[in-house]
């Protein structure tokens, strides 16, 4: 029987192998299968908030496409004094930022172009270009772009809202003292644009300014016949903000905003008085009154004041959010 032994031994170790072969066969091909077989996640496309923007260009009929941050930048230096306090340019670019968001985000303007997304004129807010600057500011453009790019970069991307809905950032030169409720001046009334004090505004050059004009050019603007009379008008009632809201003259009752617009005065906080046949008119502030007087927050500024109290102070109950969460997004290209 031993020369069996062999025998089985040499068929035990063929059984084996015949039985493990395909394990080891299969094995290292079906985890490489198994790998390869699993899905890829594919990437999701990235909604970026726009970051730039189409300005038509009243001036050349064209329409150039800026960076938001660059174009805040050429708002700014347009409407405010580039020597201004830094905490008070601060102020005027959060109201440019929110300005042009809320704009993106509205249902475009009439009388905007097509392709652009705002002009730039008073319509929406006045904006110069670098090279626009670099002419207007001459030898002192490092200086005074350096200024107003601090004052942007320090609040980049900062928007003002109220109850998480974007203000209408309405802002002027000069105050008579006062603000003006938005309804006293415009249509709406809105809970942001309040009355309120700013005393600042008397050191400002704008404060107070006199103009002459003819009796018949004045007759004529208004539409009204003063004849003989020194007694040229009667004051019926003033607005909140201490300007005038009605007055009878020449057997007429017109609103303030009327009178100031038809004689193109610099507010409608006036007094006027007849010599001869020429009639004096002193106006009290520059601008409409409703929002932020530009020289009221830089009277805030110099005592101390930061540009987030300078915006709570004229903007009622606003709170200073992201403008990334606002804008209008576009699906990245991959």
């Amino acid at each position: 029987m031993k020369h069996w032994k062999p025998v089985l031994f040499t068929l035990s170790v063929i059984a084996i192998t015949v039985i493990l072969l395909p394990a080891l066969l299969v094995v290292p091909f079906s985890d490489k299968k198994e790998t390869a077989a699993e899905p890829t996640p594919k990437e999701k496309p990235k909604e970026d908030p726009v970051t730039s923007i189409n300005v038509f260009r009243n001036q050349t009929n064209t329409i150039e496409t800026v960076n938001l941050e660059d174009y805040v930048v050429g708002v700014v230096a347009a409407e405010m004094p580039a020597n201004f306090e830094m905490e008070a340019l601060k102020a005027q670019a959060l109201t440019a930022r929110t300005f042009v968001t809320k704009t993106l985000t509205a249902q475009k303007k009439k009388g905007t172009p097509a392709k652009a997304d705002i002009t730039d004129t008073v319509n929406d807010q006045v904006y110069l270009s670098d090279e626009e600057l670099r002419a207007q500011w001459g030898t002192q453009y490092e200086e005074k772009r350096k200024r107003i790019q601090e004052a942007v970069q320090a609040t980049k991307g900062q928007i003002l809202t109220y109850k998480d809905e974007l203000i209408t950032p309405s802002f002027f030169s000069t105050s008579n003292g006062y603000t003006e409720n938005s309804e006293d001046y415009w249509q709406n009334e809105l809970p942001y644009l309040r009355s309120v004090e700013s005393p600042w505004d008397k050191d400002s050059p704008k404060y107070l300014q006199e103009t002459k004009m003819a009796l018949s050019e004045f007759e004529r603007l208004l539409g009204i016949q003063v004849g003989s009379k020194t007694d040229i008008g009667q004051i019926v009632s003033r607005t909140d903000g201490k300007r005038i809201a009605q007055v009878k003259i020449g057997g007429k009752t017109l609103s303030g905003k009327e009178v100031r617009e038809k004689l193109n005065l610099k507010s409608s906080d006036f007094t006027w008085y007849r010599t001869g046949n020429e009639i004096v008119i002193t106006t009290k502030g520059y601008g409409h009154g409703v929002g932020m007087s530009q020289y009221g927050a830089n009277g805030m500024a110099q005592e101390g004041k930061t540009y987030k109290e300078i915006v709570a102070h004229y903007y009622k109950d606003v709170k200073i959010n992201e403008a990334t969460a606002y804008l209008p997004t576009f699906t990245a290209k991959k």
